[in-house]
């Protein structure tokens, strides 16, 4: 009896600290945030029901190919990366899967207004542009055959590491899948006020659930943070946070799956040990 008792007992410190204190101190160091927004409902909502891919075909070569690359469509980039980085600070990224993984109305936003749409008023304005220029002059119709075109061309599927490629390796690396950054650090580091870091191991520092309101509003969780609001669809999110777990944490199934198997282990064991005990004590009991 008295066993029951001393387990009750750590069962109820081990509780209040559990659901007590954990949670005030994970409140403070971890202040809750609006969850991720996949819809983006800050942004104007752009009508794209009526886009023309052939139009916006033209509209892509009169106003994008002067910076950027559609090797899908054997179209070169102007410049190569490090010219194109020193210029601009950051490589532009190639247009082949852009209707794949962003979102198509933050796509429309961006072309329309790409501070706004990133978030980083705090960074970029007259005195200090944004590498691509605002194309609000644009109609929303022809905004619309823009995106039309680029979601046109895109695959219908892609690899996770595809994904992050389109969506983040202009400026981060991942040294544990030998990825390098296309913008080299120098370049980056005066665009942005700070180096990139790598990624390889970001999964296990922050987890999944950080990363994907992060990477969805960085300014949620790093207010002032230089990284821009990617666009990126849920799915494409998901494929991203996919790629960094298959390299930075590739043995998190089994480790989970462990877990459970070692829980079940220290139950088994104690209900042997008690036995064991109430065997050897009983006389004294």
């Amino acid at each position: 009896m008295r066993e029951f008792k001393i387990l009750i007992l750590l069962i109820v410190v081990i509780g209040v600290i559990y659901w007590g204190v954990e949670p005030l101190a994970h409140s403070i160091m971890h202040p809750k945030v609006a969850p991720a927004d996949y819809s983006f409902k800050d942004l104007e909502q752009i009508d794209l029901s009526q886009g023309d891919a052939l139009k916006g075909k033209k509209l892509v070569a009169d106003n994008c190919t002067a910076c950027h690359s559609i090797k899908s469509q054997d179209i070169a980039a102007p410049m190569d990366e490090a010219s194109a980085a020193a210029a601009y600070g950051v490589v532009p990224p190639d247009l082949s899967h852009v209707g794949a993984v962003f979102d198509h109305n933050f796509l429309a936003n961006f072309i329309k207004d790409p501070i706004k749409a990133t978030k980083l008023e705090h960074k970029f304005g007259d005195a200090n542009p944004y590498p691509m220029p605002a194309y609000n002059w644009m109609s929303d119709e022809d905004i619309a055959n823009i995106v039309a075109y680029l979601v046109s061309i895109a695959p219908k599927t892609l690899t996770d590491k595809e994904v992050f490629e389109q969506s983040c390796e202009r400026c981060h690396s991942v040294a544990y899948d030998k990825l390098t950054a296309l913008t080299p650090d120098a370049d980056l580091e005066k665009y942005l006020g700070t180096k990139a870091p790598d990624l390889s191991m970001m999964i296990r520092s922050r987890g999944a659930h950080t990363l994907s309101v992060f990477i969805n509003d960085p300014q949620k969780l790093l207010p002032g943070t230089p990284m821009p609001r990617v666009g990126l669809d849920e799915k494409a999110e998901k494929q991203v946070i996919s790629y960094l777990e298959q390299v930075g944490d590739s043995k998190k199934a089994q480790r989970d799956a462990l877990g459970y198997k070692i829980m079940i282990f220290f139950v088994v064991m104690a209900v042997l040990a008690y036995a064991w005990k109430r065997k050897i004590w009983k006389d004294l009991h």
